[in-house]
């Protein structure tokens, strides 16, 4: 007997504020399927209070607040059963961040977890990439988030590290993100793989999906490092203003796409990459993964 339950996933970036709705089908003798039902992105941008003022903006505390009762609202009308919203490097390094998650839950009801950098990467690879990728392969994962970069190492079809680093796109916009920070990520990269000879990427975030998806290429298909060096280039050509005529771009999405391109270009020069893998999961389709094993681990 099919049953179809619909679980609700926010996650409340530095870059942005997410509501995914996934259906989860469940039929006896059979693989269950998630299904991404609606995907709702709210430009709030956290981290340019957070990351220079170590607070976030009473402006950006109301805007929360009304994305939270509107997400209410669309999980209530979608009939989600369960959900969960999570916070990342932007509300956690945040002064007032616990003030703002009580004055949310207050005004909406919605309880917000602030995790942490391992937590986060814990989540991510909680998504289905064994159905994606071959499981006699090495890959660098790489999800780009306006505060935080997550990494894990993938060797035939399991988990062998993972590392939080704080190098984000909202960081670098705004200058908060040192040379030896660099140098950190380079290090531990460089010692992760250097027993793998042959890796590819795979990239999450909004930033790759954008690019993979004006690049043209089918579902499954890479992106070399040779296509995404000179898109890079191109993108460095334009002005922000250029960039959102000439390339379509959001105006959120103009700035950070920049500095998010030179690190998934360093993460594969570091590793020895030639190409990248452009999945569409992230942080979002983890967060429903967990809400569905932790139904399994209940029942």
């Amino acid at each position: 007997m099919l049953t179809i339950e619909k679980y609700g996933a926010i996650d409340i970036g530095s870059n942005a504020v997410r509501l995914l709705i996934s259906s989860v089908h469940e039929e006896e003798g059979k693989t269950t399927r998630f299904k991404k039902t609606s995907l709702v992105r709210v430009p709030i941008r956290l981290g340019a209070d957070v990351f220079k003022d170590k607070r976030v903006s009473d402006e950006n505390i109301t805007r929360m607040i009304d994305a939270m009762q509107a997400y209410q609202l669309l999980m209530k009308t979608h009939k989600v059963i369960r959900y969960k919203a999570c916070a990342t490097s932007a509300m956690r390094e945040a002064e007032n961040g616990k003030e703002v998650v009580q004055l949310i839950k207050e005004k909406t009801g919605i309880q917000i977890d602030i995790i942490d950098g391992t937590a986060e990467a814990a989540i991510i690879a909680m998504t289905d990439l064994n159905q994606l990728i071959n499981r006699d392969a090495t890959y660098l994962y790489v999800d780009v988030g306006g505060g935080s970069t997550e990494f894990t190492l993938f060797h035939n079809g399991k988990s062998i590290v993972s590392k939080s680093f704080k190098l984000g796109t909202v960081r670098l916009l705004n200058n908060l993100v040192t040379e030896d920070a660099w140098s950190d990520v380079e290090y531990w990269i460089k010692q992760s793989t250097k027993n793998y000879p042959r890796i590819s990427l795979i990239g999450s975030g909004g930033n790759i999906n954008n690019i993979f998806k004006n690049s043209g290429k089918s579902t499954g298909k890479s992106l070399s490092f040779l296509y995404l060096s000179s898109y890079y280039q191109l993108l460095n050509s334009l002005t922000y203003e250029e960039r959102i005529w000439e390339l379509n771009l959001n105006q959120d999405r103009a700035d950070v796409i920049l500095p998010a391109t030179r690190i998934y270009l360093s993460a594969m020069k570091w590793s020895g990459a030639k190409d990248i893998y452009v999945p569409k999961i992230g942080l979002s389709d983890g967060i429903i993964k967990s809400l569905y094993n932790d139904k399994l681990n209940n029942n």
